[in-house]
């Protein structure tokens, strides 16, 4: 027996991210233009770093509070309260190291292993990965495509609930396809997990990155104070935030002592200077934000108004998030198109089939960059595009 095939089948069974792999393919090379993966080309704010850095010249670096820090948790019920309209006590917040250890922590709290969580694809392939590792199955349902846009066919979506499903992955604004639900959608999936008696797990990350103006509409829009409602979130998209992996939950008060247990037994909390970065992020950051916003909106345009025009690539601007999901005429294979775009236009790209279901055929672009660098990757792609 080999070592590896002596480890944990869960762990051995782990997919390679195919976002990642076009990654490592071509990280480095000189001119390239980085559309791969969700961040923008900003670094973290200064006023941010100070905080963090203040701190940790304070000597805070002891363990702290698993929940996260009073102040920080004071200043995310502050946050939902000027973005999102809702009072919401901190006994509704929990911190955590990253958004994706929010989804663990979610996963772990709802579903043990032979359990069933339903999740709409094409969908950042994180979400399904960590809870095939925990030991339960992701259920995929295809959102329909049609002239570049998305929907939802909620009749499918009940289909896949079975006895054995105990959640639903809803992100909106959508990675990689931005799709963004309605209020009427987002009532209408809160009814079935009523019906169903099932929990949702709302990634809501891309909240602030609505174009058609304000926020996208949130469950927190629909929901009362009994229902099995849990926010996962990350400071890493709103704040330019990426390489600090500080996240937060929102979730029932009574579930509280749960979710301080499994962050424990995980990572003991995030620490403490960190979270004093986050703290300056949220209130003092809205400016930056809109900023990233904007900037966002006009990379959004420049790329898909430019592709749009070639006449052989479908999609439509997207109302949220950061992506364009592209889908080129004569791409049949999309990880061996990000490799050749990559290699003749020095363009990265993720290929949709790292996306799961319904992603296939397309290849996703980030669009949170400096205007004029999505000008020329533009270029660099209707070029390519109209070679084929």
């Amino acid at each position: 027996m080999s070592i590896v095939n002596s480890l944990s089948p869960r762990a051995v069974s782990a997919p390679e991210s195919g976002i990642v792999e076009v990654v490592n393919y071509a990280r480095g090379r000189e001119g390239l233009l980085p559309l791969w993966v969700g961040e923008g080309d900003l670094p973290s704010p200064d006023f941010v770093n100070r905080a963090a850095m203040d701190a940790l010249a304070a000597g805070e670096t002891f363990y702290t509070y698993q929940r996260g820090i009073p102040e920080l948790r004071q200043a995310l019920s502050h946050y939902y309260t000027r973005h999102f309209g809702v009072s919401l006590p901190v006994d509704h917040f929990f911190v955590t190291g990253s958004g994706m250890q929010a989804i663990q922590i979610a996963v772990q709290a709802m579903t043990s292993p032979g359990d069933e969580l339903v999740y709409l694809t094409p969908a950042w392939p994180n979400i399904a990965a960590a809870l095939e590792i925990a030991g339960a199955r992701s259920v995929g349902v295809q959102l329909e495509f049609e002239g570049g846009k998305w929907a939802i066919d909620l009749e499918r979506v009940e289909a896949a609930i079975t006895p054995k499903t105990r959640a639903l992955f809803i992100n909106t604004p959508s990675n990689p396809t931005g799709w963004t639900a309605t209020k009427q959608d987002l009532a209408a999936i809160l009814a079935l997990a009523r019906k169903h008696d099932v929990w949702i797990m709302a990634d809501e990350i891309y909240a602030r990155y609505y174009y058609p103006g304000g926020r996208a509409p949130s469950f927190l829009d629909v929901t009362d104070a009994e229902d099995k409602v849990m926010f996962v979130n990350s400071f890493s998209k709103n704040w330019s935030m990426t390489g600090w992996r500080v996240g937060w939950i929102v979730a029932p008060p009574q579930t509280g002592q749960v979710l301080e247990n499994l962050i424990q037994y995980s990572t003991s909390g995030v620490a403490q200077f960190m979270q004093k970065g986050a703290v300056a992020a949220l209130n003092d950051g809205d400016a930056f934000v809109q900023a990233n916003i904007d900037k966002a909106r006009r990379s959004r345009d420049i790329l898909c108004d430019a592709l749009i025009a070639t006449n052989r690539v479908e999609t439509l601007k997207p109302d949220g998030a950061l992506y364009a999901f592209l889908k080129i005429d004569g791409v049949t294979d999309s990880r061996k198109a990000a490799i050749d775009i990559v290699d003749k236009t020095g363009v990265g790209l993720a290929p949709g089939a790292a996306f799961g279901p319904g992603g296939d055929l397309f290849l996703r672009a980030c669009f949170l960059r400096d205007p004029a660098q999505i000008k020329i990757a533009a270029d660099r792609l209707c070029d390519y595009v109209l070679k084929l």
